[in-house]
């Protein structure tokens, strides 16, 4: 199995490596310390899979997952965080993981999820499936409706509290085309304002806490 390992942290990188490759049958093919290049690693390399840190410069776990599974969605993926979190988890399994795994736990839950991945299976802790169960029981079947790439990337400069007119020079739109965009999101989330937008942000994993 070959694997991509991407965390910031590069002393976290080398004790995945050293645990992965104790293994006989898995090979770490790259290491990346920020998401975007996790993400430029995994399109052009391929591998089986990729174990991503949630908290990343650059991109986040979450978004570079989004974009490892539209770009190359053969390529599974691991979300590893030190947040025990259900936030985390539920974007982190609509992002396209197959799994999420606290860094706490990594010893003992890494390989098991990796050979979950192996065999196709998602790997969720009792605990993440309890959590998973709990949500959908108080929530029922409704979701919130998903944003367009341009309205995510509106949302995070949103969030980053750029003004409209500094998120029109950024994205080499007009003023008026930002606050159409910005009223469209609103409607769309049936939120109100820049605080629940930025709540919002957080916990699709496009800006950090």
């Amino acid at each position: 199995m070959r694997v991509l390992i991407a965390d910031d942290h590069g002393i976290v990188r080398s004790g995945l490596r050293l645990l992965l490759e104790r293994q006989p049958d898995i090979e770490v093919v790259g290491e990346a310390a920020d998401g975007a290049a996790a993400r430029e690693l995994a399109v052009r390399e391929r591998p089986d899979l990729a174990i991503l840190d949630v908290k990343m410069p650059k991109l986040t776990g979450l978004q570079a997952t989004r974009e490892i599974k539209a770009q190359a969605p053969e390529v599974a993926v691991l979300i590893l965080s030190m947040h025990d979190d259900e936030r985390y988890l539920f974007e982190a399994l609509k992002a396209g993981a197959s799994g999420y795994v606290l860094k706490t736990q990594a010893d003992t839950d890494l390989l098991d999820a990796v050979r979950a991945v192996e065999r196709g299976e998602p790997f969720l802790t009792s605990g993440a499936q309890r959590a998973l169960i709990k949500d959908l029981l108080e929530r029922g079947a409704d979701s919130e409706e998903e944003l367009t790439p341009r309205e995510e990337e509106i949302v995070k400069l949103v969030a980053e509290a750029h003004t409209n007119e500094e998120i029109g020079e950024m994205l080499f739109i007009s003023k008026k085309t930002v606050e159409r965009h910005r009223a469209n999101i609103l409607e769309k989330l049936g939120m109100r304002d820049r605080v629940e937008l930025t709540r919002y942000a957080i916990r699709r994993g496009l800006v950090q806490p």
